[in-house]
């Protein structure tokens, strides 16, 4: 009698658990039933979705028999479809009914509380969006997906909580309800294990910055996981840079407050011993390649501290070098020898033939805008040349100098055989048209203002096309220009100025000026590194406003004249920036002769140099020098041809406080000849605001003398002597726009020379 109770208990137990998984009539039950085939197949409950629809999803089809692996391989289906909210299968004879509930419909996806993030941001970011199927699983994959943003964005105390009002025809509104919560930032960087740097000295080298009241530009001082890792990167390179071969980030730890409210980061670091460059050597089985004729290439010395970065110059100067030479196909590999006993490091450059490989073709992508030949003809590459990984590295540096793209990618890929290799290239287009409108302030040339329409990248063209208006309180300028940047195809910047500007030299000379004119100019590049511009210039000048009381020499040369003439200028450049250069060389020699028609005939020529070396980290020497001459060509030279000097250069003196000065009224008269040097340290300033501010030391020396013996009875003083001047300055780099200001005290001077202890200016645009 028992044994009969336990079996009924069992079977009881196992029809209620087969309920429960949505069989009206239980499979396991109906397996229990014998013979039997499925007449016909009847789906219940749609709405939206065919009946036919659902049959494609079964397992069975009419005629099979009621297989209960089947029937639940069946149920299993239509679940993973999401298109049904519950589906349950019941036996009516021999009919299967198939009766779902479907899953509404997303009839409208809404955010409500997000001020930082934009809906349209969010919307691009979840899977969920009108007439799409609605599933809580989807639903709570885009609410963690928000989350995500917003932790990625520095709010880690975000919450999104997900909202579904009930719409008829089986629709659904969705609203993400958005709590941003405060900025979750960096409360403090720390660093265990660090010996040789400082704790402030290595923060300046991670990107991840500690959060401050005046750092409100910058979004570095919020947690974010992949910056972290990058700065594990940045610390790598900075170590292996200052010869810690054996350094390594140990962790990085990033605890949250009890407050919820900031992040504290930990960095563990093992610095190592220190290494030097022990034997640095250059081997290779090439023929008639002697790798001594190399050496001068390696920027790597026995003895120096070891410095990765120096190792990767080497190999790339080697790879040029060789490549120069006819070996188009190298590959060079450092062989590292580590000494721990002695601490140094032996390299050996050894250079081997690589595959040979030649372009197949370069494929461009993303500039839907700018033509592909502008991009081509800035390729060092064409299709068929050998392969030269140091030519790609140039071309993409000079597609990405055009300014034309935010990012450009350049890779190699395989090609249709072994030796062939496919260069793929992909931009990604920018604005290339400005309207600026600029304001500032200069010791020299008082309040500026600027407006201006540029286009640099005209109809896709490359063509570069501007139009500018500046006014200052010394001066004001109307220019149009026109450039071509490779002229009938060629190799060959052309282009056309039109210019209008005045002068007020009424503080140092007692005259303005009006120049009108414009200018024809071709350029060219004659090789990587060196520049010839020539230009033609046809301008009229007027000297007006002469003071009465001015000097007899001003007042000679009151009115109009016209000058026609032609200049060439030379450069050679290899610093590696335009506007705050740390390392490279830049020389400029500009010849003028004016005299084909007009007015007025001379001969003028001026040269200056620079050198650019950074010493230690980011301290920088540079070495800077000018010089010039000018000549009448059967006349005497005018005010507005000679040179002047001061006001920056050198520092320590007005414009136009060093050359001849007429001793009566103290007019400046400019002089025949010059000479300018400059030799200034640039360093980092540490300071608490986080700013990009640099210091300077300098030491300015100059001259300007000589003027034609003419019949004009005029004591003039003038002298060759060199001045002289020591100074400090800062420069920062602001958001509002570039700020320098500079005090120079002239040491060596003469009596009649006019000086200014401060100099400055700062402007930007809009």
């Amino acid at each position: 009698m028992c044994r009969g109770r336990l079996f009924v208990v069992v079977i009881a137990c196992l029809l209620s658990n087969a309920a429960w998984f949505g069989l009206s009539e239980p499979l396991f039950a109906q397996s229990l039933l014998s013979g039997g085939r499925i007449d016909s197949i009847r789906v219940e409950g749609t709405q939206r979705i065919e009946a036919a629809t659902v049959r494609s999803y079964m397992r069975v089809n009419p005629g099979d028999p009621f297989d209960p692996v089947r029937l639940d391989r069946s149920l299993k289906n239509l679940f993973s479809t999401g298109l049904f909210a519950d589906v349950n299968l019941r036996r009516d004879g021999d009919v299967l009914v198939v009766v779902v509930a479907e899953n509404p419909i997303v009839n409208r996806i809404a955010f409500e509380g997000n001020r930082r993030i934009d809906d349209e941001t969010l919307q691009q970011e979840i899977e969920l969006r009108p007439r799409v199927v609605f599933t809580r699983t989807k639903v709570q994959s885009d609410a963690d997906r928000i989350l995500e943003i917003y932790r990625r964005s520095g709010r880690f105390a975000a919450t999104v909580e997900p909202k579904v009002i009930q719409l008829e025809q089986n629709r659904v509104d969705l609203a993400f309800e958005i709590s941003e919560g405060p900025l979750t930032s960096i409360r403090a960087i720390n660093f265990i294990g660090n010996k040789e740097f400082s704790d402030s000295t290595l923060r300046d080298e991670v990107t991840t910055s500690e959060a401050s009241f005046w750092n409100f530009f910058s979004s570095t001082d919020t947690y974010d996981p992949d910056r972290l890792t990058f700065d594990r990167e940045l610390l790598r390179r900075f170590y292996l840079n200052e010869g810690y071969a054996d350094f390594r980030v140990v962790s990085v730890v990033a605890e949250l407050t009890p407050d919820n409210q900031d992040f504290i980061v930990t960095f563990t670091v093992e610095e190592g011993p220190r290494y030097r460059f022990g034997a640095i050597g250059i081997e290779t089985t090439l023929r008639n390649l002697d790798p001594e004729s190399l050496r001068d290439q390696a920027t790597t010395f026995e003895g120096d501290w070891y410095d990765a970065s120096e190792v990767d110059k080497t190999i790339e100067a080697l790879t040029e070098a060789v490549g120069d030479l006819g070996f188009a196909f190298v590959d060079i590999r450092p062989r590292v020898q580590r000494d721990r006993e002695n601490l140094t490091i032996d390299i050996v450059f050894d250079i081997q033939e690589g595959p040979k490989v030649f372009v197949e073709r370069i494929d461009i992508e993303g500039n839907t805008r700018t033509l592909d030949r502008v991009i081509r003809r800035e390729f060092r590459l064409v299709e068929g040349d050998a392969f030269n990984s140091s030519k790609l590295r140039r071309s993409r540096q000079r597609v990405q100098n055009l300014g034309f793209f935010k990012t450009v990618t350049v890779e190699n890929e395989p090609g249709s055989a072994p030796d062939r290799t496919v260069v793929k290239v992909e931009v990604e287009e920018q604005s290339t048209g400005d309207l600026t409108f600029g304001a500032g302030f200069s010791s020299s040339d008082g309040p500026i203002g600027n407006i201006g329409i540029r286009e640099r990248n005209l109809l896709g063209r490359g063509q570069d096309i501007r139009l500018s208006f500046t006014l200052a309180g010394e001066a004001s300028e109307i220019d149009f220009s026109f450039t071509e940047p490779y002229f009938l195809d060629r190799n060959l910047a052309a282009g056309i100025d039109l210019f209008r500007t005045t002068d007020d030299r009424d503080d140092e000379s007692s005259f303005e000026e009006e120049r009108l004119g414009g200018s024809l100019r071709a350029g060219f590049n004659v090789t990587e590194n060196i520049r010839n511009v020539v230009r033609y210039t046809a301008e009229n000048r007027d000297i007006t406003d002469v003071d009465s009381d001015a000097s007899l020499l001003v007042r000679s040369e009151e009115g109009t004249t016209l000058r026609s003439g032609v200049s060439n200028e030379l450069t050679y450049d290899t610093r590696d920036s335009r506007f705050d250069a740390r390392e490279g060389v830049i020389g400029r020699l500009r010849t003028e002769f004016t005299g084909l028609g007009g007015d007025v005939t001379f001969v003028k020529a001026s040269v200056s140099g620079g050198y650019y070396y950074t010493v230690f980290e980011d301290y920088t020497i540079s070495t800077r020098g000018s010089t010039g001459t000018i000549a009448g060509v059967g006349e005497d030279t005018r005010i507005s041809d000679r040179f002047f000097r001061g006001g920056g250069n050198p520092r320590g003196f007005e414009f136009g406080g060093i050359g001849p000065r007429d001793r009566n009224t103290g007019d400046a008269l400019g002089g025949k000849h010059f000479y300018t040097g400059t030799v200034e340290l640039a360093f980092p300033l540490s300071l608490p605001f986080d700013l990009d501010v640099r210091g300077r030391l300098f030491t300015d020396i100059g001259a300007a003398w000589d003027l034609d013996d003419g019949n004009i009875p005029v004591v003039v003083d003038d002298s060759s002597n060199p001045r002289v001047t020591v100074g400090t300055g800062v420069s920062w780099n602001s958001p509002f726009g570039p700020v320098v200001l500079d005090l120079g005290f002239a040491v060596v001077k003469e009596d009649f020379d006019e000086t200014e202890i401060l100099s400055f200016s700062f402007g930007t645009q809009f």
